[in-house]
């Protein structure tokens, strides 16, 4: 049965792509590597370079008889997107509006949609439920909300279903170290870590000493990438089988402060990682942990792979065979 993988040769659609053919599928890529790799994508996979704009992917879908979509394509940083709001804008919403379409057209009628954390901003209540208020606090979360909102119309008018996956922080690599976390510019908090542990970069900034938890920096959710490829094509064969729209929950349930996470890598590495603090960043809310109970419950998912040492260590071994990601290929 062929998926097509939008975004599928970036960080989490390459995962997505491998546990797609361990599960039988057959994922088609469609990516205009804008920020994806070709290093990412497994041999024989068929790889289509287009934007999702482009009114040609209607004739993708047809011509390659798609029976879903998985959606990662998107910018997916917090910080561009509170300087730069117009390409998220563009890109993420407009960008989804006309894939959303062409599958209308060409009658694909299930999605499993690339959602955020960050749609629910400041929570008001932790472990987050997928019924706590949808009020993001960045430019991002506001995009991926607003394609959400897309689906959910489209769902209640047109009859295509789609499930969107909330996840929180995405982070490790595959086990086998051949493909990982690599993006330019690298935002994300565990691979600029392990960049510091490298001597890639002279520190690890810590933005924000002052938020209201036990040691004032910022707690996050972390899951593996590769519990969440998991969690991708389980909800594909929730909708395949006629399960019902509905977001979910992606997240370890545990919460850990950057402080943590750095004190974990210096364990991890061996390696006494310098650290520098500053201010805080514009968006950036002080916590976030996910309830995974529903995806759980429903869809029979279970994180296997999200322990925190696990993680990084899986992380650094990818960073250590690729200190330059995908260029070392």
């Amino acid at each position: 049965m062929n998926i097509l993988v939008t975004g599928g040769a970036g960080y989490i659609g390459s995962h997505t792509v491998r546990a797609l053919l361990q599960a039988g599928f057959t994922p088609i890529i469609l990516d205009n590597f804008s920020r994806g790799h070709h290093g990412s994508i497994p041999e024989g996979v068929k790889t289509i370079e287009m934007d999702i704009a482009d009114p040609q992917v209607v004739n993708v879908l047809k011509d390659n008889d798609i029976k879903g979509i998985m959606h990662f394509a998107a910018h997916s940083q917090v910080g561009e997107s509170m300087q730069n709001p117009a390409i998220y804008y563009e890109n993420n919403v407009v960008g989804s509006y006309h894939l959303i379409e062409s599958a209308r057209k060409a009658g694909v009628n299930h999605f499993v949609f690339s959602s955020t954390a960050a749609v629910y901003g400041e929570p008001k209540v932790i472990p987050i439920q997928e019924n706590a208020e949808l009020s993001p606090t960045n430019v991002y979360g506001r995009t991926k909300l607003m394609i959400e909102d897309m689906l959910k119309d489209y769902s209640s008018i047109y009859g295509s279903t789609y499930v969107a996956l909330r996840y929180f922080n995405a982070a490790g690599a595959d086990a086998s170290g051949t493909i990982g976390e690599d993006h330019s510019p690298e935002t994300h908090l565990i691979p600029l870590v392990l960049d510091a542990a490298l001597g890639k970069r002279p520190h690890i900034t810590v933005f924000g000493t002052d938020y209201d938890t036990l040691d004032g920096t910022c707690i996050r959710d972390y899951i593996h990438v590769s519990d969440l490829a998991t969690a991708h094509v389980l909800a594909m064969r929730y909708l395949l089988d006629g399960g019902a729209s509905r977001s979910f929950n992606l997240g370890s349930g545990n919460g850990f402060s950057v402080k943590a996470i750095i004190e974990t890598a210096r364990e991890v590495t061996g390696v006494d990682i310098p650290v520098v603090y500053g201010e805080r960043r514009a968006g950036d809310p002080s916590t976030l942990i996910a309830s995974s109970e529903a995806i759980k419950s429903i869809l029979g998912w279970n994180p296997e792979h999200s322990e925190l040492h696990q993680i990084i260590g899986d992380a650094w071994h990818w960073h250590q065979q690729h200190p330059n990601g995908f260029d070392d290929k």
